[in-house]
């Protein structure tokens, strides 16, 4: 039962600390069972104490960014824009990403329609303010060759 919690997910181990809990409390019941009252209140203890004093050190370590490309969140914004301006439009993406300091990963230009493109813009940055990419979508959609402009966040490689 305590095995069957822990899954794996995208090489990420989830469910560590309910298998352990439900061992020790298994240990607690065993202990109870034995008539070793005194050890399993210890136990009890041990249990409660481990799962609520270590929740901040938890917390603080899964605040951390972890290391692993397919675990970030990649921000990507995406613009329509008439073929004739797309340098225009791709100086004007460079000049706005850079002013607010959002480094470009990678930087793409796709056939979108007979006389558009699609600029697909992929952010370096691994924390997007939200509101910021608006703001900036916004001051692109103001261009007058962008026709559609969003930014989508993806955790896909």
């Amino acid at each position: 039962l305590g095995a069957g919690v822990i899954m794996r997910e995208e090489g990420n181990v989830r469910g560590i600390n309910t298998a352990a809990t439900l061992w020790g409390s298994a240990a607690v019941g065993a202990a109870a069972g034995a008539d070793l009252i005194l050890e399993a209140i210890l136990a009890t203890i041990f249990v409660l104490a481990a799962n609520t004093l270590l929740r901040p050190v938890v917390n603080t370590i899964n605040r951390k960014p972890l290391d692993v490309p397919s675990v970030e969140v990649t921000n990507t914004l995406h613009l329509i824009v008439e073929s004739e301006h797309q340098k225009h439009v791709l100086a004007a993406v460079t000049d706005m990403l850079e002013q607010s300091r959002y480094p470009l990963h990678d930087l793409e230009v796709r056939p979108f329609a007979e006389d558009e493109v699609e600029i697909e813009a992929t952010l370096a940055a691994t924390s997007v303010n939200g509101d910021e990419l608006d703001a900036l979508i916004e001051r692109l959609l103001a261009l007058p060759a962008v026709t559609q402009a969003f930014w989508s966040p993806s955790t896909t490689d």
